[in-house]
């Protein structure tokens, strides 16, 4: 056959598939009604396993995996118009739709700030570049931070969530879900480390290194090369480049920023020796409140999924079916949980779209442990 009598074929049986996917639509809205009027769960997965496999024994073995995967599909999508047509609202839903009348048209220019670290901090220089006129008190750890928004104390926090080289900082994920805070806006801000000294220091006299252990993994290369130095973890970089000044030893060093050299009087002995010259770290603006503002466009989650194969391709699938971009997919193991996974979703959407508040409205309804981080813009 030729290639036009072959695509017409395929036109032909798409139009069948077409006319058989909307009946097929309508009689799962009737039984979603029926469920409905029977208090009966929308969800019924020994129902879904009898269908795969009636399936398979149809379609014959070359085509059993591709159609556990289309009709897998299609269980989502008969789920999610199910909810839709009648009217399940989530209370996710509803929290996102008084957040976007509540929140102001314009994110603010000031306002008090709890920030991480000691000035000169990246986390100060985010804060900066965030806010025109902020009010800045600054916290030894994170979670001081986290108390600070939620005493009242701040109206906003600032933290570092993951770096372009040394990945995600899940000691702020994990604080994240603990107090139920949200993402309002991010900023990306590009890190050039500096080897900061007492002056007079030399680098054959340096025996140890400080700085927060995000940096010094982002120097990793230079700690190897050098096995006869230290490396000593600090909360923050600031607070060793502070420590190192304080300290007045010729034989310690810190991994910081230039900025901090000349704010604690010392001397800049290398610039920009960390591993990458396109090192970048992310950083969040927190609230206790949900707050989304005019032209947020991206969405943070963290949740868990069975442990069961296809679960992961079966949420993927749910974004797909709405042509959302994933922007960042990253998972770590959960602690004392054996082949169980906490996962770091970032997508690029709008909570203005009616049909992304419906998706998650049904992920908040539909996983055992489901935490929506915010909506919010990421500045540069």
């Amino acid at each position: 056959m030729e290639i036009n009598e072959l695509r017409q074929q395929i036109n032909d049986i798409d139009g069948q598939l077409a006319r058989l996917f909307a009946q097929r639509m309508d009689a799962a809205l009737e039984i979603a009604q029926y469920k409905k009027e029977n208090n009966l769960p929308v969800l019924d997965r020994s129902r879904e396993r009898q269908v795969l496999a009636r399936v398979a024994e149809l379609v014959g073995e070359p085509y059993e995996q591709y159609s556990r995967v289309l009709w897998n599909t299609l269980f989502d999508l008969s789920r999610s118009y199910q909810n839709k047509a009648l009217c399940q609202g989530s209370q996710l839903e509803e929290r996102i739709g008084q957040a976007l009348e509540r929140t102001p048209q314009l994110f603010p220019a000031k306002a008090a700030v709890a920030v991480q670290g000691v000035e000169g901090a990246y986390s100060q220089q985010a804060c900066d570049k965030l806010f025109s006129l902020p009010s800045i008190l600054y916290f030894s750890q994170f979670e001081g931070v986290f108390q600070a928004v939620r005493e009242g104390l701040c109206r906003y926090g600032i933290l570092p969530i993951e770096n372009s080289s040394a990945g995600s900082v899940t000691a702020v994920y994990d604080l994240m879900k603990k107090y139920n805070f949200h993402i309002v806006r991010s900023i990306k801000l590009k890190v050039d480390h500096a080897l900061l000294v007492n002056p007079g220091a030399r680098l054959e006299d340096i025996r140890e290194i400080v700085s927060h252990d995000q940096g010094l993994s982002q120097c990793s290369e230079f700690l190897k090369q050098h096995p006869e130095i230290k490396a000593i973890p600090m909360p923050n970089t600031a607070a060793a480049a502070q420590f190192v000044a304080q300290s007045g030893r010729k034989d310690l060093a810190a991994v910081s920023s230039r900025s901090c050299a000349q704010l604690y009087g010392l001397q800049t002995l290398l610039e920009n020796f960390q591993n990458s010259d396109h090192n970048y770290t992310r950083f969040i603006c927190i609230s206790k409140d949900l707050e989304i503002y005019p032209g947020a466009n991206k969405i943070s989650l963290m949740l868990t999924l069975p442990h069961q194969p296809g679960s992961l391709y079966n949420l993927i699938s749910r974004f797909s079916a709405l042509g959302l971009n994933l922007t960042k997919l990253e998972s770590r193991p959960m602690p004392g949980k054996d082949f169980e996974f906490m996962f770091y979703f970032d997508f690029d959407a709008s909570c203005y779209a009616p049909e992304t508040a419906a998706m998650l409205g049904s992920l908040s309804r539909d996983l055992e442990s489901f935490t929506f981080l915010g909506s919010y813009s990421e500045v540069f």
